[in-house]
């Protein structure tokens, strides 16, 4: 039995100074290890930006640390009261405490504990949206961060994570989302499922490749559009590219021989969905 099924959480507060007690232990284990989050489905996001993104958004919030800048700070207390009153454990801290939770010389005034959303590939339907970013073997958690916040911004429906993928709930990821991980959809799959969802998609399947030989301001993208990226070292797998319909590829003047995934994505993403954003 873990720290957090320990403790009896109906909206109650509880004052912890202690770095031993077995919920700041619990809170460093979801930070460090993907095992343990994996496990308990939890994981933790750092702030007050994110704290009041996910209770907005009605996600479910377990445990709210709060440090004593919060207890000064009216929309960290207004965010204390939400949460409690959803059920969640709020625990007063000092900056000690804080520092232990998150490893971190300076941490931030809130810091909570939320349960991980990720759905399965049969869960999606083309219908329910315009575009949805497909990740084959995304490695690291600042380009998946990134490309989440960009689907968030573009107005996009969801990330699809396929086969070895880095974990989207890492803080690391989290944080760079921005807050965006709370209002787009995650879906984790294989890739034979993959295939199939792309033999049966009713709109444009893009992909990026350096073979592509199509312009990627060219194709005329139709609803619902599916775009598919690779892994960073190694692009994508050429018998996904061989099931995507369109291989399109972002001209380049420089040296560089590539451009990193998460700018590739935006640069696709916000051409994909030009029609639909104004200012």
């Amino acid at each position: 039995m873990s720290g957090f099924d320990k403790v009896k959480r109906a909206g109650a507060v509880k004052q912890v100074t202690s770095h031993s007690n077995p919920l700041v232990k619990e809170i460093k284990g979801l930070v460090s290890q993907r095992k343990h989050r994996t496990q308990s489905g939890l994981f933790v996001a750092e702030g007050l930006k994110l704290a009041t993104d996910a209770l907005e958004a009605g996600w479910d919030v377990r445990y709210l640390a709060i440090g004593p800048e919060a207890l000064e700070n009216p929309i960290a207390q207004k965010a204390a009261a939400t949460a409690k009153a959803r059920g969640a454990l709020i625990l007063e801290v000092n900056t000690a405490v804080l520092s232990a939770m998150t490893r971190k010389d300076n941490p931030q005034m809130v810091v909570g504990v939320y349960e991980q959303r990720l759905h399965a590939l049969a869960e999606l339907s083309p219908s329910q949206g315009t575009v949805f970013v497909a990740l084959d073997r995304v490695r690291d958690p600042g380009n998946l961060g990134t490309i989440i916040r960009t689907v968030d911004a573009v107005g996009a429906s969801g990330v699809i994570l396929v086969g070895d993928c880095t974990d989207p709930f890492a803080v690391e990821t989290v944080r760079a989302t921005m807050g965006s991980l709370f209002h787009v959809p995650l879906y984790k799959t294989t890739k034979p499922e993959l295939k199939d969802l792309i033999s049966k998609w009713p709109g444009t399947v893009a992909a990026t490749h350096l073979k592509g030989s199509v312009d990627y301001r060219t194709p005329v993208y139709t609803d619902p559009t599916l775009l598919v990226m690779g892994n960073e070292q190694q692009g994508l797998e050429q018998d996904l590219a061989d099931c995507c319909k369109t291989l399109i590829r972002i001209p380049q003047t420089g040296q560089a021989d590539s451009l990193n995934l998460a700018v590739a994505t935006g640069v696709s993403l916000y051409e994909i969905r030009r029609n639909h954003l104004e200012l």
